[in-house]
């Protein structure tokens, strides 16, 4: 026998949406840096890394449709190509990437926070 479908809560559509902004900003950013790689010179391990993040986030589009895991997964190593590699060839750059992870959790925090909210609240029953 089926169990029926998990129903959506307001927060569950919050972070769906929210994640799917968030690859397309990704797929956005990288294209662009991939696209000014015919222009300037791209480092080849930055190169490579970019077009995988670009693959990934792709699928992300598809196969990410039921699963929370992948698109998280997938922001956060397209993510990490591009700030890495960035960190690693200039150190001075992680102090202003540190100063931006403070407003990054304060809004991680509420997001986790009021998804969990609407996973606790039972139905007013009638009198």
């Amino acid at each position: 026998m089926n169990s029926p479908a998990p129903v959506r809560g307001k927060w569950d559509k919050v972070e769906f949406y929210t994640s799917y902004f968030l690859l397309l900003v990704l797929i956005s950013f990288i294209g662009t840096r991939l696209g000014f790689a015919t222009v300037w010179q791209l480092p080849t391990i930055d190169f490579v890394l970019s077009v995988i993040a670009v693959l990934l986030v792709l699928a992300s589009f598809w196969s990410g449709r039921q699963s929370r895991r992948w698109r998280l997964w997938s922001i956060a190593f397209a993510t990490a190509t591009q700030i890495v590699p960035m960190v690693i060839r200039e150190p001075v750059l992680l102090f202003p990437l540190i100063g931006a992870l403070i407003p990054i959790a304060i809004l991680a925090g509420c997001l986790i926070a009021l998804s969990r909210k609407g996973a606790n609240i039972r139905p007013p029953q009638g009198s």
